[in-house]
């Protein structure tokens, strides 16, 4: 399963992070309220996406945001490629949580 984001193929989105890897990349926390649109919520890098996503600091602001549904979608690359497209999509994107 893929979910395009900005000009990137994310793996997901994924209701458990179970399905996500102990991997260095980028990820995007995905919200849905209605019908099948996704919003994005959230967007961070780590070296390993399951271990931060299961262990974020953000998951109450995450859940505040009124959405039925929350998954997660990820980009799996290298630190320094991470780090870039953290950035370009926060920009582009302005997630409602997490640092702007």
């Amino acid at each position: 399963m893929a979910i395009q984001i900005g000009k990137y193929n994310f793996d997901g989105p994924h209701g458990h992070t179970s399905a996500l890897h102990a991997q260095s990349g980028v990820y995007v926390i995905l919200g849905k309220s209605g019908g099948n649109t996704w919003a994005i919520v959230d967007i961070g890098e780590s070296q390993s996406i399951r271990e931060r996503i299961d262990n974020h600091d953000r998951k109450p602001d995450w859940q505040r945001q009124g959405h039925r549904e929350l998954a997660a979608a990820a980009l799996y690359v290298p630190e320094q490629q991470r780090m870039l497209i953290e950035r370009e999509l926060r920009t582009h994107y302005n997630p409602p949580c997490g640092d702007r």
